[in-house]
């Protein structure tokens, strides 16, 4: 009767018989996982009187029967190897494609040609010049020989930084188009917003809030190519920049130690320049007087 009432209550709480019992923990290894084979094995070693379970601790087994250490190495070097796999990626595709959108004016100039340079940078030695987002193609004619061009900075702060960032911007673009054998003249017009008080404007909220203030020429870079029985010239002359601009530059860049005749600022010719100042680079060739070379 007792024994009729113990199986009743195993029955009640799913509770396992003997048999099933001790055939479960049959497919068990030491370590708890279930492991027939294994098992087979230990409960052999432990029949033969050798209970003791042997455990390498340098071995790259882990006694417990758990991977995790491997799986969160190759989890590890995956990700990094993806990692840097997405960057040289990423970087051979802008490149290209930054090639691929770059206008060789050298080869062709007209204002398509010219509206794609200004809107996807130039090549420039052995880096890369971009400019100004808003830009206007007034003229771009292998006919005539001439390109005209006006850029608007929103990005420097005052007229030394435009100065500086400009200089670079049109002497890569006017370079550039001065090597086509047809384009003798490159004009690069530099304007900017600026406020009441004549101070500049730049974008903000990187560059979606556009400045409001009237906008106003500040500088223009004339690039002009020449040639002669000694070579190629490139002269580069800057007008259009005002008095008090021109002060400002001067006081930025100059000082009382600066030679006053390297600069060309004499006394006798300051009433002279004080609206333009010009600078010419000349590169000479010895195997044929109309063979051409660019000045960086």
């Amino acid at each position: 009767m007792a024994k009729e009432k113990r199986e009743f209550a195993r029955r009640q709480t799913n509770a396992l018989s003997a048999e099933k019992a001790e055939e479960l923990f049959s497919k068990l290894d030491e370590t708890g996982h279930v492991n027939e084979e294994l098992a087979r094995q230990q409960r052999l070693r432990r029949s033969a009187g050798d209970s003791a379970v042997s455990i390498d601790p340098l071995a790259d087994e882990d006694p417990s029967g758990s991977n995790v250490g491997k799986v969160m190495t190759r989890t590890a070097v995956g990700f990094v190897v993806f990692f840097l796999v997405v960057v040289i990626l990423a970087q051979v595709s802008c490149g290209v494609a930054r090639r691929a959108n770059t206008a060789d004016l050298s080869a062709n100039v007209n204002v398509r040609t010219v509206a794609s340079a200004l809107q996807g940078g130039v090549e420039w030695g052995n880096g890369f010049t971009q400019f100004p987002s808003d830009f206007s193609v007034q003229e771009a004619d292998e006919n005539t020989g001439r390109v005209e061009v006006t850029v608007i900075d929103t990005n420097s702060i005052d007229a030394l930084e435009c100065f500086s960032g400009s200089q670079i911007q049109a002497a890569a673009f006017s370079v550039n188009a001065l090597l086509n054998p047809n384009i003798n003249t490159v004009i690069y017009h530099v304007n900017a917003h600026l406020d009441s008080d004549g101070k500049f404007e730049t974008a903000q909220l990187f560059g979606f809030l556009k400045p409001t203030g009237d906008v106003t020429t500040i500088m223009t870079f004339v690039w002009t190519k020449t040639q002669s029985s000694s070579g190629v010239s490139f002269s580069c002359t800057i007008t259009g920049v005002s008095d008090e601009l021109e002060e400002q530059l001067r006081n930025s860049v100059t000082t009382s130690f600066t030679p006053v005749k390297i600069l060309g600022i004499s006394d006798s010719s300051s009433s002279d320049s004080s609206s333009s100042s010009s600078s010419s680079v000349t590169t000479d060739t010895t195997s044929s007087s109309t063979s051409e070379s660019s000045a960086q």
